[in-house]
């Protein structure tokens, strides 16, 4: 017996021999992963080890993706954790509206398919790569017309408003100019990192550890690549919280940005493979059903929470 009363051995847990509670088991890695629930570089290693098979084959063969992977993996995890703080993914919603969200993913993965199916019908290599193109030009330019789009309706709607609305909406507008100079900040950033990265490298003499210079001071400017590329998802999402400003402007950003960027894919790639009919439907069926959502989902605002546009 120890001091105290107690024996050598630990007590047992739970304590009063009780029944252990139920642990729920662990969502599969894949799953956390689509969830945003990133786990440590540690546990990301321990869950791809040998026992996950097929997973664990590319590292295994070779060292450099398990090196890619331990070198980026902590970086893009931090940027997106950093990302999600200055623009969280949730803290716009001030009104959901879960039938509203069902309908616009519902109309995303219709949308989706048939893009896919007039590919695989009409198109071509050519027009394959194209889609990858226009994805990445789409993610890049959205930021950009929002910043020119937004005063725009902005000033529309200070118009339509009551000067005791106007007031409120000026509080909230504070919040909407430090995201969009926040993530126009980052963007900026990025290439400005390269390029200090590439003086500084040049100017580095030749030496043993010179082919591990370059990627080191490359550091800097992949952790603002990945934040950059995990705010970009938020700001078009929440259209750099306006939501603030006011609650309809989001749908009405929506409803502007899937035309604009319909004129200026149709201007810069041409019209979809298919035959005309097949096209002008391909052309004039998104932008519609995205004005479609975005006007019923403002309609839901007026008639479920009061939100007017006049106020």
């Amino acid at each position: 017996m120890t001091s105290g009363g107690q024996g050598p051995y630990p007590p047992p847990w739970p304590p009063n021999g009780g029944p252990h509670p139920y642990l729920p088991p662990r969502a599969p890695l894949w799953r956390r992963l689509r969830d945003g629930d990133w786990p440590p570089t540690r546990e990301l290693l321990r869950q791809l080890g040998p026992r996950r098979g097929c997973l664990a084959a590319p590292l295994l063969c070779c060292a450099w993706p398990l090196f890619f992977l331990v070198l980026t993996y902590p970086l893009a995890r931090s940027a997106r954790i950093r990302a999600h703080a200055v623009f969280p993914p949730d803290g716009h919603q001030r009104l959901q509206d879960p039938q509203v969200l069902r309908v616009q993913q519902i109309r995303a993965w219709i949308a989706l398919a048939a893009s896919l199916l007039i590919l695989s019908v009409y198109g071509t290599s050519e027009d394959w790569n194209e889609m990858q193109e226009q994805f990445v030009f789409r993610l890049v330019l959205t930021p950009w017309l929002l910043l020119l789009t937004a005063p725009l309706v902005l000033v529309l709607l200070f118009r339509l408003a009551s000067a005791h609305r106007r007031t409120a909406m000026r509080a909230g507008l504070r919040t909407a100019v430090r995201a969009v100079l926040c993530y126009f900040g980052a963007f900026t950033a990025v290439p400005l990192l390269v390029l200090a990265a590439t003086y500084l490298g040049r100017d580095m003499n030749a030496g043993v550890l010179t082919p591990l210079v370059m990627p080191a001071l490359m550091l800097p400017a992949l952790w603002m690549l990945f934040f950059v590329a995990f705010s970009s998802a938020t700001v078009v999402r929440t259209a750099f919280s306006t939501t603030r400003v006011h609650a309809a402007l989001p749908a009405l950003l929506a409803g502007l940005l899937v035309w604009e960027l319909a004129g200026i894919n149709l201007a810069v790639s041409g019209p979809p493979p298919g035959p005309p009919l097949i096209q002008l439907a391909a052309l004039v069926a998104g932008p519609l059903s995205v004005s479609a959502v975005a006007w019923w989902e403002i309609d839901r605002l007026r008639t479920r929470h009061g939100v007017g546009l006049r106020g």
